[in-house]
């Protein structure tokens, strides 16, 4: 019976942990949050827009690439998906310090 629950808790906990959600670094987060980019889009997980994640696994955007789509997105370059809005109030060497940080995601 002990080996039975140990092996359930164990199965569960290698379960939660390839479910684990990104850690975005505070000052990134920071940033995120005040340019509304999570208001939209998660690194994990598909909301409105796509993932951070899935952009860089199907399009691996530089981080140059990310900061010039911020202020002028290309809405055909994701279809199915609600065209995004210019964010031209975004500071630049804020979008690109998000930019580099989602470029460096796998």
């Amino acid at each position: 019976m002990k080996k039975s629950l140990l092996s359930i808790a164990l199965v569960l906990g290698l379960m939660t942990a390839a479910k684990a959600q990104t850690k975005i670094p505070p000052d990134i987060q920071k940033l995120l949050t005040k340019n509304t980019c999570l208001a939209c889009h998660n690194p994990d997980n598909k909301l409105v827009g796509p993932a951070y994640k899935e952009v860089m696994k199907q399009k691996k955007y530089t981080a140059k690439q990310i900061v010039e789509l911020i202020y002028k997105p290309k809405p055909t370059n994701w279809p199915g998906y609600p065209p995004m809005a210019a964010m031209s109030q975004v500071p630049k060497d804020e979008a690109l310090k998000m930019a580099t940080w989602i470029a460096s995601l796998k």
